[in-house]
């Protein structure tokens, strides 16, 4: 590629490599992993309930054990939703990605091999996203909608697997902005010579 058109490109781009300031994925990364484990975490309390029943009940929390499964079913449909933009912004920025390729990670990868893994792990955990929403709904409004205890077991066992993954997962993106500075935009301004604390305030 042409030199002077790489540097007429990167004076467009921000400290971080993109052409906004703050890079988007990351925030997104957070909203999807927010509501996922909400959406879980409300469906255990729901399943749980007549253990806390008198808890709540102590504490005058007017709560039914409905409102802890709608809570579980709507943080999960929100996620799954947000996690088609989370997966694209994430596709977006690495496109635009140029770490060195010389370094290596804590584990033993190189860049390319962890934003491959990194991607692919990204449409993998949106599939299963997605399917645990479709099997939320199904337990929801098909299987168990007459039922006290909307959730079986194997879902939230599942759910909790999940978990598990997206911690590997977000280990591997953690690596990308820490060890290879991907879209860091604290790190491209001390590249720079500038001081992020007075720039990103």
């Amino acid at each position: 590629m042409n030199p002077e058109l790489v540097n007429s490109l990167s004076s467009q781009l921000g400290a971080n490599g993109l052409p906004y300031p703050i890079p988007i994925h990351p925030n997104l990364v957070h909203l999807t992993l927010g509501l996922f484990i909400i959406g879980i975490a409300f469906d255990i309390i729901g399943v749980i309930f007549p253990l806390q029943k008198p808890v709540f009940k102590f504490l005058a929390i007017a709560v039914t054990r409905t409102n802890f499964f709608d809570v579980g079913w709507y943080n999960m449909l929100a996620s799954s939703i947000i996690t088609f933009f989370t997966v694209a912004a994430g596709f977006y920025e690495i496109m635009l990605a140029t770490p060195s390729p010389e370094l290596k990670s804590v584990w033993g990868l190189g860049a390319m091999d962890t934003m491959v893994w990194h991607g692919v792990g990204g449409v993998l955990l949106l599939g299963m996203i997605v399917g645990m929403t479709v099997w939320r709904g199904l337990q929801r409004y098909v299987w168990r909608q007459d039922q006290l205890q909307q959730v079986q077991w194997s879902y939230l066992a599942v759910g909790m697997v999940i978990l598990l993954i997206m911690y590997v997962h977000g280990t591997l993106g953690a690596q990308l902005a820490a060890e290879f500075g991907v879209h860091n935009t604290a790190d491209g301004l001390l590249e720079l010579g500038e001081n992020p604390n007075l720039v990103l305030k």
